[in-house]
């Protein structure tokens, strides 16, 4: 009885999921903003290569994996920044590919350059596709596919990024070239929508060694909920992290077409990241269910891990604190 319910709950997420968010969600993010922010690369200022694996809501059947691995490094003396990304994303019988090329124009404020805001551009390709296999077959309806049915478009995004020793803020946007490009013919993908994100954080110093980092990310297709993550992070000698998220949904304007009884309450997340050398980064998640899944989910595993590759001159520690 159990796993029936935990099916029909999967079914009615994937049914409100085609018309929400379809970005994957890291709740890492915090720890390289390229996969939300295409003015991010370059910002730790030296060749470094990171990567996230998630698997959301274990226990349930068709529950969510993502995994990404993008790799940055900066150019012409600091003032551009390039990453390259890739991702896969699965949920239910989704499943979505892409790959993204990111400039980013760094411009110094301040003498030192410690200060810079960064303009960040980036193009690629998606392939959205859908297992039919994996569809429920009691259930068909008018042009479900048999088997594996994906097209390939064209994307974009763009976004602007601010930093110095002690704060940052962020706004970016994707999909968005591949919101136009016309895929009716393929019943069961869903059509992308540009996702926009918010972001800002500031470092405290509690102590010589105790460094306080609050922050947050505000997401918004226009479409779905708007989700608001709060997140804060003690950082102890410049070595480890521990923290977590809340995450919630919130009411920005109106959005008269979604259901009126949708629960804000959506999970939190506790986190720690670790650097066992100077050039190793190793990071997890655990997202606990406080939402409508509570019961059916085991909660949600994400783990990352970042190598940096040592530049002369190199400022690394604004980089590990942002």
């Amino acid at each position: 009885m159990k796993r029936i319910l935990t099916l029909l709950i999967l079914f009615q997420l994937i049914a409100r999921l085609a018309h929400a968010q379809q970005d994957a969600q890291f709740s890492q993010y915090m720890f390289n903003g390229i996969y939300i922010n295409p003015a991010y690369a370059g910002y730790k200022e030296q060749l470094n290569v990171h990567a996230f694996y998630r698997t959301q809501w274990t226990g349930i059947e068709g529950a969510p994996k993502t995994m990404s691995v993008a790799v940055d490094a900066i150019a012409n003396d600091g003032n551009v920044g390039l990453a390259l990304q890739v991702s896969s994303d699965k949920l239910g019988a989704q499943r979505n590919l892409s790959a993204y090329a990111n400039y980013a124009y760094r411009i110094p404020v301040n003498a030192d350059g410690t200060s810079r805001l960064a303009f960040g551009l980036g193009v690629g390709i998606v392939q959205l596709g859908i297992d039919g296999a994996l569809l429920n077959p009691n259930d068909f309806e008018v042009n479900q596919p048999v088997g594996m049915q994906s097209t390939i478009v064209p994307d974009a995004r763009a976004g602007v990024y601010f930093s110095n020793d002690r704060f940052y803020a962020g706004f970016s946007a994707d999909n968005l070239v591949s919101q136009y490009i016309d895929i009716d013919r393929y019943a069961f993908i869903a059509q992308p929508k540009p996702h926009y994100y918010l972001t800002a954080g500031m470092l405290v110093p509690l102590s010589r060694d105790i460094l306080l980092k609050p922050s947050f990310l505000l997401k918004d297709d226009r479409g779905g909920p708007t989700s608001l993550d709060l997140n804060a992070f003690f950082i102890l000698a410049e070595k480890f992290w521990i923290g977590g998220s809340y995450r919630t949904g919130v009411k920005l304007y109106s959005k008269s077409y979604l259901q009126k009884d949708l629960s804000n309450l959506n999970s939190a997340v506790a986190a720690i990241q670790l650097f066992p050398t100077q050039n190793l980064r190793i990071g997890y998640a655990y997202d606990f269910s406080i939402g409508p899944l509570q019961g059916y989910s085991s909660g949600t595993h994400e783990i990352s891990i970042g190598y940096f590759f040592n530049r002369k001159n190199a400022r690394m520690l604004t980089p590990r604190y942002f």
